[in-house]
């Protein structure tokens, strides 16, 4: 692990989210470590989305799958616990979102498959290193995100559009962002759209499905990127009994740093896990 980062700070981070203390977005914060997605199935589904998942890898792309019935993430955040160190969950039945609450605890199930999947906000720190700026970063607000026009392939009842999230580029560095993002495929890798978003069904900018709006300023140019909410579409699409899932925005930040996060899916080295 890079000396500047200590993991305490990921479990810090976690234990304010599991009391309550931080309890909004976590875009900006606990920069360095991978963020992941949620997605909470039956076991009787899992198969399923796992080949959804495995199908779309661009906007799923998973960073670890947990045993039924185990709520710790023992690879990527050992001692953690995806129950309830998540700022706010989402629970869809039949593909009605029916409660947004900051625990599942409740809820959980001993046949229940947990499924963590990268996030971009992983790279928002590569993109500030490279001096790309993070709008929504800048703003202390959630990321745009949009269901667009572009089908995923399906897999069992798994079927759906794909969400994207959107960042303002300035022109002279998008080239510079596509570079960065591109070598990070554990976390959706470099962008699926660049300008003009009514190609992808998108028809204003500042009005998006989930996240907050931000502005896109003179010479900057929408880029975007797929994004880890694409299996809630899939959820409201399909309408399976039950599926759990983070709130947009609201992720699980794991022990990985986001320098490792590729090596920790390909398992060539890198993020060495542990306890203590």
């Amino acid at each position: 692990m890079p000396e500047s980062l200590d993991r305490s700070a990921a479990q810090r981070f976690r234990a304010e989210v599991a009391t309550g203390r931080h309890t909004g977005p976590t875009a900006g914060h606990c920069m360095g470590f991978a963020q992941a997605n949620l997605v909470v199935l039956p076991k009787n589904l899992a198969y399923d989305f796992l080949v959804f998942a495995t199908r779309n890898p661009k906007p799923c792309p998973i960073i670890e799958v947990l045993e039924p019935g185990n709520p710790e993430p023992a690879l990527s955040a050992p001692g953690a616990d995806i129950r309830t160190d998540i700022p706010k969950y989402r629970v869809y039945r039949r593909g009605v979102l029916v409660e947004e609450p900051a625990s599942i605890t409740h809820l959980w199930q001993d046949d229940f498959v947990s499924f963590l999947i990268g996030c971009s906000f992983t790279f928002e720190k590569p993109l500030l290193d490279a001096g790309i700026p993070v709008r929504h970063i800048e703003l202390g607000r959630n990321v745009p995100m949009f269901i667009t026009n572009m089908q995923c392939r399906p897999a069992g009842v798994f079927h759906g559009p794909m969400v994207v999230s959107m960042r303002p580029i300035p022109g002279r560095l998008v080239a510079k962002a596509v570079e960065v993002t591109a070598a990070m495929h554990a976390v959706h890798g470099g962008p699926v759209h660049v300008g003009a978003p009514e190609a992808i069904g998108i028809a204003d900018l500042g009005r998006p499905d989930f996240g907050d709006s931000v502005p896109v300023y003179e010479g900057e140019v929408p880029v975007f990127w797929a994004c880890g909410v694409t299996p809630q579409a899939a959820a409201l699409a399909a309408k399976p009994e039950l599926v759990i899932t983070h709130s947009p925005g609201h992720m699980f930040v794991t022990d990985v740093p986001d320098s490792e996060v590729q090596d920790f899916i390909t398992g060539m080295g890198g993020f060495r896990g542990g306890r203590g």
